[in-house]
């Protein structure tokens, strides 16, 4: 009877292990994982995934009005990074690249003062 039940558990662990080792080499990765990878890092990176709040301080068709709003945003605070964004027929100006609602809301506070029409957003 113990021979019986050695000899099972032995098949068993040779079964086990050779479906272990067929399931290990059977599996291969996608070679375009790692290219989705990288691709979603360059993104994060350059912000295209836009997981993250920005303030707007300026909406409007004037170039010109835009510029005067990023220099004057520029000359106050340096803090964060502005930019003019454009999207027929408008100009937009925005401000930071804050992780959470929190951080944008404390940098709001500190703007309002000087950009009245400053708005919280998420692009």
């Amino acid at each position: 009877m113990k021979s019986i039940l050695i000899a099972s558990l032995f098949a068993a662990t040779c079964f086990f292990t050779a479906s272990k080792s067929n399931a290990q080499n059977s599996i291969e990765a996608d070679p375009l994982i790692q290219e989705l990878l990288v691709l979603k890092a360059k993104m994060t990176e350059n912000n295209q995934l836009n997981e993250r709040y920005k303030i707007q301080l300026f909406y409007g068709s004037n170039l010109n009005e835009a510029n005067k709003v990023k220099d004057k945003y520029e000359k106050l605070f340096s803090e964060w990074k502005s930019d003019i964004v454009f999207e027929t027929p408008n100009y937009k100006v925005w401000v930071g690249n804050f992780r959470n609602k929190l951080e944008a809301e404390r940098a709001f506070a500190r703007l309002h003062n000087e950009f009245k029409s400053a708005i919280i957003f998420k692009p």
